[in-house]
């Protein structure tokens, strides 16, 4: 067989699978299959470090696609036992406060969220830490339905089989904090020339409060909305306390 009819029959299977019709046939095993698969990755990785994610993956192939080959990643993975407990706390006060308590869904804020994107042009989110981390780690980042589809089943497997210790630990190891910084520990030498271990309450703020969006929002050069936000988060933190962080 030549590679051009090698070729065809590829591109035939593949415009077959997207078919809606075969979707409707095979929905119920391909649902199965990958749950199978996230179920087997979640068993694998309760403990030892992630190399890599799937949005590093993306933004590798990413900036490749686009002839830019000078992008590289800094990525050092770190124990939560060595991440600072002021960032741990700064990331949940920021994005999850709910994160000790959930069981991966926090469905009022889905509720609100909902509401508030029917009456605004803004959107607004309502992704806790796990389902962030369950998209970073495993999944694309853009709007879908289909992705969000996913999302849903990785993230309640997740949260079945990972302690809400190990989420964390994860988030804090894969969250972009700049283009290319990858992970608190890169992050931290990057911008303040320290371990993790080490960041200050103000410091870990700071890096939290540009975690919605890393590349428009820096931490070496915050503006007013960067700073406002910083603050904020401070002030969740001093009201949560670091004994919250015993709660998870």
């Amino acid at each position: 067989m030549s590679k051009l009819q090698k070729t065809k029959r590829i591109l035939t299977a593949l415009l077959h699978l997207f078919r809606p019709s075969w979707w409707k046939k095979n929905w119920q095993r391909v649902a199965w299959r990958f749950s199978l698969v996230i179920l087997a990755f979640f068993i694998c990785f309760r403990f030892i470090p992630v190399p890599f994610s799937a949005y590093m993956v993306q933004q590798k192939i990413g900036h490749l696609l686009q002839l830019d080959f000078s992008y590289s990643i800094k990525y050092d993975w770190v124990s939560l036992d060595e991440i600072s407990p002021n960032m741990q706390l700064a990331v949940i006060a920021a994005e999850d406060q709910k994160f000790p308590h959930h069981w991966g869904f926090d469905f009022e804020a889905i509720q609100k969220a909902f509401k508030f994107n029917e009456k605004s042009r803004r959107t607004r989110g309502a992704s806790t830490i796990s389902q962030q981390t369950a998209k970073n780690l495993l999944l694309w980042h853009g709007q879908s339905w289909f992705r969000k589809g996913l999302e849903v089943p990785t993230t309640a497997l997740m949260e079945i089989f990972w302690s809400k210790e190990r989420i964390l630990e994860v988030y804090l190891n894969i969250a972009e904090f700049g283009n290319g910084i990858f992970g608190v520990e890169a992050a931290s030498h990057y911008y303040f020339k320290k371990s993790a271990k080490n960041l200050t309450q103000s410091e870990a703020a700071l890096l939290a409060a540009v975690l919605p969006n890393p590349i428009i929002y820096k931490v070496n050069k915050p503006s007013a909305l960067v700073r406002k936000k910083q603050s904020w988060i401070m002030r969740q933190m001093n009201g949560l306390g670091l004994n919250y962080l015993k709660e998870m």
